[in-house]
């Protein structure tokens, strides 16, 4: 009897992961770009998992997220695929145009610079 070593290759499918395109990171980079020269943001974080990914907005490096852009392809049909999500869990806004799902976001810049 011989024992074969294990395979370096998966056997099965290869999980299909979700992911933000450069359109959706250039949109979401302008509005941080902003934050951080405004000196609200410090650090970012993305996570690409099965079934959704996470841009998460953190004030400083080993605090949790201020904010999480999260992108949910199955919800395309329903809520929409973006929401913005708060320290707190709460979903600060959701749809299905990221531009529009930043706003808030956005009115936090406002407040800052004046």
């Amino acid at each position: 009897m011989t024992i074969q070593p294990p395979s370096t290759f998966p056997q099965g499918p290869i999980p299909v992961q979700v992911a933000f395109d450069r359109r959706e990171l250039g949109v979401i980079m302008s509005v941080y770009g902003r934050m951080v020269a405004a000196g609200e943001w410090r650090d970012y974080g993305i996570s690409c998992l099965a079934d959704l990914a996470v841009f998460s907005v953190f004030r400083r490096t080993a605090e949790y997220p201020l904010y999480r852009i999260e992108k949910r392809p199955k919800l395309r049909h329903r809520q929409g695929v973006y929401s913005v999500v708060g320290m707190d869990g709460q979903v600060l806004k959701r749809g299905s145009d990221l531009k529009t799902v930043l706003r808030p976001l956005e009115r936090k810049l406002i407040r800052v610079v004046e």
